[in-house]
């Protein structure tokens, strides 16, 4: 039974807290809205000294988002062009939304077949979300950055070696999707990961090198037996279509173009001959 009414004596605490929260919320509402009316006043009332001070200038390529009494004004991001605010109530956030590229620097993955690698990337990303930008994230780029690296790590530990190098643009490709699935949310489009160089160990690379050195021997002696096989084929071919009477012409052709200076030739007669 105690701990019942304790359960519920938390529960009307909770409720009672609730209720609190909402009631100082909606007179916070009403005392900016107040603040709010009265800067307005003021600023009409003495509109040709405080008309500098309540105007800037946004850049094509910029968005500003403002945050008034620490709240972020409804609607979509402001600019380019002029914007007016209330200097001692807003706070103008700028954001820049060309394209910035990143260098990864180079760390060290561990591939899915045991092999430490050492990669290098470049990463392009840009701001979609001036206000997502600034409300979910502390910093944007060091956050983008990381996250990059970490998905840039265990998508190369997914694949071995050889995928690596056969499938890098795929890879990436794959890659880039997860990153736009995740950096969404705040408010950040990443474009693409370029994968610089991959650096493989000096062993490993002695290793690789042997193993195709073999593959590319293995391939010309291949190619070497099947153009004797195909010349053998012809020479059969050739042998079994010529007659008795060609071989001796051909033999007593050969005879004739020994070199007469030749102090001792040795003349092989077949037995055909002689019967």
């Amino acid at each position: 039974m105690t701990g019942i009414y304790n359960k519920v004596g938390v529960a009307g605490g909770s409720d009672h807290g609730t209720g609190g929260e909402v009631r100082r919320g909606g007179v916070l509402g009403v005392l900016g809205a107040v603040l709010t009316f009265l800067s307005v006043l003021f600023i009409l009332l003495t509109f040709p000294l405080t008309a500098w001070s309540c105007v800037q200038v946004v850049l094509e390529y910029e968005r500003a988002v403002i945050f008034r009494l620490g709240r972020v004004v409804k609607g979509p991001a402001k600019g380019p062009g002029l914007i007016w605010f209330i200097p001692w109530l807003d706070d103008v956030q700028k954001v820049d939304l060309r394209t910035f590229s990143a260098y990864l620097c180079p760390h060290q993955v561990l591939t899915a077949d045991s092999v430490p690698l050492l990669v290098d990337a470049v990463v392009f990303y840009r701001v979609v979300d001036p206000t997502l930008w600034f409300t979910r994230v502390q910093n944007g780029c060091v956050a983008t950055l990381w996250l990059v690296q970490a998905s840039l790590r265990a998508a190369l530990g997914a694949h071995t070696l050889t995928d690596l190098l056969t499938q890098r643009s795929s890879i990436a490709t794959r890659m880039e999707e997860v990153l736009h699935t995740s950096s969404w949310l705040w408010g950040v489009q990443v474009q693409r990961v370029e994968i610089r160089d991959l650096r493989v160990p000096i062993s490993l690379q002695r290793c690789l090198a042997a193993e195709a050195e073999a593959e590319r021997m293995g391939r010309a002696m291949m190619i070497v037996a099947e153009g004797e096989l195909k010349a053998s084929r012809t020479l059969r071919a050739a042998a079994s279509e010529l007659s008795p009477v060609a071989l001796h012409l051909r033999y007593l052709q050969t005879l004739a173009s020994v070199d007469s200076s030749a102090s001792i030739v040795v003349w092989i007669v077949p037995t055909e001959i002689l019967q």
